[in-house]
């Protein structure tokens, strides 16, 4: 036996695709793009072949910045940058991803009015404090109401693809355990005899668990333990 771990690409990425249609990011998953890559071609306007490596790592802290709502001042802290960059970063990023902004702007309205976001699955999340006259906590509810349907829903597919891929272990027979769950991975062992077999199963429920606009890309490796898959 051995350990072999499975996790959803991108998942909270592919999540904001489906769920502000935004065209452009819609296209670059479909065309299996470096998404991280793509946000760098846009924001800092160069051909997506031009970019260089730390193009892309400041892409991609803009990329996750945006989902987890993040301030300009916050980007720049950790892009260790002016406040004033950050935001121009910002400002490119919404220029180029305009669903993206109509998102946000509506997933905020919704907060507002109805009190809770919502994931795909339609779990709520309450958020009391989102009409603080306190202006720290208001904001900070405020990233939980553009954050909860990205990250809500990529816990909730992840929870759907064990009860799938358990499911269907029980039925072939399979000499496989799922023994860990962490984030948006998932853990097995797995025996050499049946490893392809395994493999080939969990990659089908994990990329089929939901349907959504773009779709959805698994990345598997295998080790003897957790520390040599990663």
């Amino acid at each position: 036996m051995g350990n072999r771990f499975g996790r959803l690409f991108q998942i909270e990425l592919r999540i904001l695709a489906h769920l502000s249609q935004d065209e452009t990011l819609i296209n670059a998953f479909h065309h299996d793009e470096d998404i991280h890559a793509r946000t760098a071609s846009e924001i800092f306007q160069v051909p997506i072949e031009k970019v260089t490596p730390p193009m892309r790592r400041e892409a991609k802290v803009i990329n996750f910045g945006i989902i987890y709502g993040m301030s300009a001042y916050g980007l720049s802290q950790q892009l260790g940058t002016d406040p004033k960059i950050a935001q121009t970063y910002i400002d490119e990023y919404f220029k180029k991803y305009t669903g993206v902004r109509t998102y946000i702007e509506k997933s905020l309205e919704e907060a507002k009015q109805n009190g809770y976001a919502m994931t795909l699955l339609h779990r709520r999340r309450y958020l009391p404090d989102i009409h603080s006259p306190n202006a720290v906590i208001r904001q900070a509810t405020e990233r939980m109401a553009i954050n909860t349907p990205l990250q809500g829903t990529a816990a909730d597919i992840i929870k759907m693809a064990m009860i799938h891929i358990q499911n269907r272990i029980d039925e072939l027979g399979l000499p496989a355990k799922m023994i860990m769950q962490v984030h948006d991975e998932l853990v097995f062992e797995a025996s050499k005899k049946e490893l392809q077999k395994t493999i080939t199963m969990i990659q089908n429920k994990m990329e089929t668990v939901m349907d959504l606009s773009i779709p959805l890309k698994v990345s598997i490796h295998s080790g003897k333990n957790w520390a040599e898959v990663h």
